[in-house]
């Protein structure tokens, strides 16, 4: 096989297996991370998937050769890799997960001591051009990995159980007649869920929680079609006032009402971000650059500072860090917490919602049908396109004119008296990313956003033909 390491992306590895991603590179990367790194003591966990198990179990040998003790905390979701490398004293963490993505993908997502990440800007690159050399060289091939005294099994989950039910205040919430469905997707929520369920004064009606790498009942990613569907399904038949749904790995977690219509991430972010100002007024809240005039209002009315980042979660705990933001929210359900080792949390944005509604009586219809009227948006929508970069010029030169303001922070953003876009390109896919939004004018935010897929279309067609 020849590695041409494709898996190595802006924040994270990812790849299909074993096309892009096998066990020669788990192992050259787990020896690589313990060098460059210095990493001499380090925990790792992995998702449910059917090539978890043997990439974890390749890595872990990579991190033996290169010197490292390991703690195998085994099926868990990446916030509890980074839970345990925060608090107990670790030099990194690795996640084995494909999240989201197909069964036959898989990925590693990597924090250095801290929980800090790795990404393109602070090692990831380091670590490609490393595993490139190992892989070259079978140098790795040739050292020794029999030490088993080194490695051991752990969980930390009760732990981590109890400081996110704590965080969150979920478990002081009023007793109220609150049903909520959570859909763990077949991933690894469900290991939580029956953790945090007796902690918690509501109902909780558990679906698919069984953890099963054959994904039988499709892959765990609320955002298909058929998955929000099946979900939105079990919430109307279960008469819930809530439905939560994750990804494989939890680091995401997606809602909806009553009537099983899904929440928009876009719109959590800002009743998060005023929930968590009620505690600490005058605070930072990071946005990302896609849809935010929602979110700088609320936080604003809050007394918050608004303040935004580079989309991507290792850029927006870079940001975090640097501004001591209390919280970080982007539009695709990743939401970050001071508290939490400024870190994304799946588990955390749910249990502040549900003591949201608990404490208030609210349903979770009224409390974003007012910000949804005020700031319509169109949801992010992708296009493959080739040259991607050139397409991105010739979009900000039509529209740039007319703009009242012009930003390049990630991809091309212009805002206008009552409308706005971004158009960015995917950090982990090769696709085009568009979103609109409006000042409270839904025809407005329709017609520019089909003016603007013509736009894409007709330029894709023309360079084609090119």
């Amino acid at each position: 096989m020849t590695h041409a390491l494709s898996c190595f992306k802006a924040y994270d590895i990812r790849g299909r297996v074993p096309e892009t991603l096998d066990e020669s590179i788990a192992l050259a990367l787990g020896f690589a991370f313990a060098e460059n790194f210095a990493a001499r003591n380090v925990v790792v966990g992995r998702d449910a998937r059917l090539s978890s198990q043997a990439l974890r179990e390749a890595l872990t040998k990579g991190l033996l050769s290169g010197g490292a003790r390991v703690t195998d905390i085994g099926l868990c979701g990446t916030e509890e890799i980074y839970h345990a490398a925060s608090r107990h004293g670790f030099d990194g963490g690795i996640m084995v997960t494909g999240s989201h993505n197909p069964a036959d993908e898989n990925g590693f997502k990597l924090v250095r001591a801290g929980a800090i990440p790795v990404s393109a800007d602070s090692g990831l690159n380091e670590l490609q051009s490393a595993v490139a050399g190992l892989l070259n060289s079978q140098r790795v091939a040739q050292t020794r990995w029999t030490d088993e005294i080194r490695t051991r099994s752990a969980s930390f989950r009760t732990e981590y159980v109890r400081q996110i039910v704590e965080y969150s205040r979920a478990a002081c919430s009023r007793p109220a007649p609150l049903k909520i469905l959570a859909d763990a997707g077949n991933g690894c929520a469900g290991l939580v869920l029956e953790k945090l369920a007796p902690l918690l004064p509501f109902e909780l009606v558990f679906r698919r929680m069984e953890p099963d790498g054959y994904f039988l009942h499709g892959v765990p990613n609320p955002l298909l079609p058929e998955q929000r569907e099946e979900t939105a399904r079990a919430v109307l038949e279960c008469g819930a006032n809530m439905g939560i749904a994750f990804d494989g790995d939890f680091d995401r977690c997606f809602f909806y009402d009553s009537e099983g219509n899904f929440i928009e991430g876009y719109y959590c972010v800002g009743l998060l971000a005023g929930e968590l100002l009620q505690r600490c007024s005058g605070a930072k809240i990071i946005h990302d650059p896609r849809v935010y005039w929602n979110t700088r209002e609320v936080v604003l009315a809050g007394g918050g500072v608004p303040v935004m980042g580079k989309t991507g979660h290792a850029f927006i705990k870079e940001k975090m860090r640097i501004e001591n933001a209390l919280y970080g929210g982007e539009m695709s359900a990743h939401h970050y917490f001071r508290d939490f080792a400024f870190c994304d949390s799946g588990m955390l944005p749910w249990l502040f919602v549900a003591a949201m509604l608990s404490r208030t009586g609210r349903s979770l219809a009224e409390m974003v049908a007012e910000r949804m009227s005020a700031w319509p948006c169109s949801g992010e929508i992708n296009r493959r396109v080739p040259n991607a970069e050139q397409l991105m010029r010739n979009i900000r030169d039509h529209y740039a004119g007319a703009a009242v303001y012009e930003d390049h922070l990630d991809g091309v953003n212009l805002e206008f008296p009552d409308w706005r876009f971004n158009l960015r390109m995917s950090n982990t896919e090769p696709v085009l990313r568009l979103n609109v939004e409006s000042r409270a004018n839904r025809p407005l935010l329709e017609d520019k956003t089909a003016e603007l897929l013509r736009y894409i279309d007709s330029n894709f067609s023309s360079m084609r033909e090119v």
